[in-house]
């Protein structure tokens, strides 16, 4: 794997290779938006037969598509620091742009040492009750037989845990707000249409929607602030921790970076956990032999019982339908990154300001880390497998040193609730089960997966 590197602008053409195959201008560039758009994952297939290193163009900006687990761990370990960040604030306009997800530099590392108190593994595994607990509530809320809409069940009971958990709230009807905002930003940034690709200041109907309801999540959010302001030693959670939380030097969040990072967790804390529950519920509804071997895991460590922290690792067969989920539905399908110099990469040159683009819904379905890499199958997940398996082969939480915050929360979340639901609740699907999936901010499906529920 090589380094990334330097190249001085007047030894560029001879220094190396551009990423195949060449433009008509010289730059590298296959395909055009418009093929982008019509059908992402062709799209993707069709650059991959290029090579690991292939460039691409869409308005206004150039790109490079990353498809080998070396290379994307060089981009986002081995040297990160030559990769700043790229994505929502560009297809999201102002969003959360003081939050951790967007901010770099000494910012976004005196943010990171804040927060992450909140994320200890003690603290994490202090939530495990009342997860069950509000999954057990969301079960008592169906009648045998009843249809009910899945990803929009899961996304109100992700988003209560969250806010239970991180912020010691409960929002009742006031969940809307977030919900709603998570749709309009999912309509900015969905690859199956032009406007993303307009500049807000465009004003289209999904950019003046989207701009009327960041205002007012950003009012709601900046009450609950206020509301907590003078509270903070009774309480003993993220919230909290933003307020009062300082660095060595005794620096504080400043209001924008509190209100941004509210804005950040309760879109990507619930939003992708309510997707990966969705997908795996869908692909256990398709297999009802991988149901069965789920439930004989089941009864035999929980029998009835809630799952606990200790029962956690006797779930080997649980964690292994997560992980094979999340293989094939990665909620955050695709990561993106920006060339922050001139730098080398596979052996080709990127050119400064290049959008770098690392699809984990492609490399997570390669055959060549991967067999039979389209089916939904948990028993490929041996110790054999995985240790032939490459690092960055399978990165559904991102990778480096800006991995995602809130994984061990997300992973003990989703070990917890599915067993859960599963021992209570046969799930026979009603919707497609092979659904369009739109590519938008978050991996989600373009109709509701719908299902009947029959409780046990």
């Amino acid at each position: 794997m090589n380094s990334a590197m330097q190249v001085p602008a007047e030894d560029y053409d001879e220094a190396l290779p551009a990423a195949t195959p060449p433009g008509p201008d010289g730059y590298p560039v296959i395909g055009n938006a418009l093929s982008l758009v019509r059908d992402p994952r062709s799209f993707f297939e069709e650059m991959s037969e290029f090579g690991d290193v292939v460039s691409y163009r869409i308005p206004r900006m150039d790109f490079c598509t990353v498809l080998h687990p070396d290379l994307v761990e060089q981009v986002l370990l081995t040297d990160h620091d030559a990769f700043g960040k790229y994505g929502f604030e560009e297809l999201g306009g102002e969003f959360a742009t003081d939050g951790l997800l967007l901010t770099e530099g000494e910012q976004w590392r005196r943010q990171r040492t804040i927060i992450q108190n909140a994320f200890t593994l003690d603290r994490i595994n202090g939530y495990t009750d009342m997860m069950a607990h509000y999954a057990d509530e969301l079960v008592d809320t169906w009648d045998d037989g009843q249809e009910v809409v899945l990803n929009r069940a899961f996304s109100t009971l992700t988003l209560r845990v969250l806010a239970h958990s991180l912020f010691d709230l409960d929002l009742g009807h006031d969940d809307s707000i977030v919900t709603e905002f998570a749709e309009v930003l999912n309509d900015r940034g969905d690859m199956d249409g032009l406007s993303t690709f307009l500049p807000m200041w465009v004003p289209t109907p999904a950019n003046r929607r989207y701009r009327r309801v960041l205002d007012e999540f950003r009012t709601f959010v900046e009450g609950l602030i206020a509301e907590r302001r003078g509270q903070t030693d009774a309480y003993d959670d993220l919230l909290s921790l933003l307020l009062t939380g300082e660095t060595e030097d005794g620096t504080r969040m400043s209001e924008t970076e509190l209100r941004d990072q509210m804005i950040t967790f309760l879109f990507a804390g619930h939003e992708t956990t309510s997707l990966a529950l969705t997908y795996t519920i869908l692909e256990l509804a398709k297999h009802p032999g991988i149901r069965e071997q789920l439930d004989a895991e089941h009864e035999s460590v929980l029998d009835g019982t809630a799952p606990t922290v200790s029962a956690l690792p006797d779930l080997p067969y649980t964690e292994k339908v997560i992980k094979e989920s999340l293989r094939l539905y990665p909620p955050a399908f695709i990561l993106f990154r920006e060339a922050r110099g001139d730098v080398e990469l596979g052996g080709y040159r990127i050119p400064e300001k290049t959008k770098l683009t690392l699809p984990q819904f492609h490399i997570h379905t390669d055959d060549r880390w991967y067999d039979d890499p389209e089916s939904f199958d948990p028993g490929r997940w041996t110790e054999e497998m995985e240790t032939a398996l490459p690092d960055y082969a399978y990165f559904p939480f991102g990778g480096g040193p800006r991995h995602c915050i809130g994984m061990r929360f997300a992973m003990l979340e989703l070990l917890t609730v599915l067993p859960t639901l599963t021992q209570q609740i046969e799930f026979d699907l009603l919707s497609d089960p092979d659904p369009d999936l739109e590519m938008a901010i978050t991996l989600r499906p373009s109709e509701d997966i719908r299902m009947r529920v029959h409780k046990r």
